[in-house]
């Protein structure tokens, strides 16, 4: 039997996957300025599991603590 692989997604029953996009995250990363959408973005792709709230803090500039 094959190990289970981590993944940051949802698989159904069917084994396709899924995520969870929260409107939260889709504003960050259209934010008009694009600084802001970058850094976002950057704090998203270090993620496991999405944190909105650091999402909002690198969207605005505060670094991580």
């Amino acid at each position: 039997m094959a190990a289970a692989k981590a993944s940051a997604a949802g698989e159904d029953r069917w084994g396709f996957s899924w995520q969870i996009v929260p409107r939260a995250l889709i504003a960050a990363l259209n934010d008009p300025d694009r600084a802001a959408a970058k850094r976002a973005m950057d704090a998203m792709m270090t993620m496991h599991r999405i944190d909105i709230a650091k999402i909002e803090a690198a969207r605005a500039g505060h670094t991580a603590a």
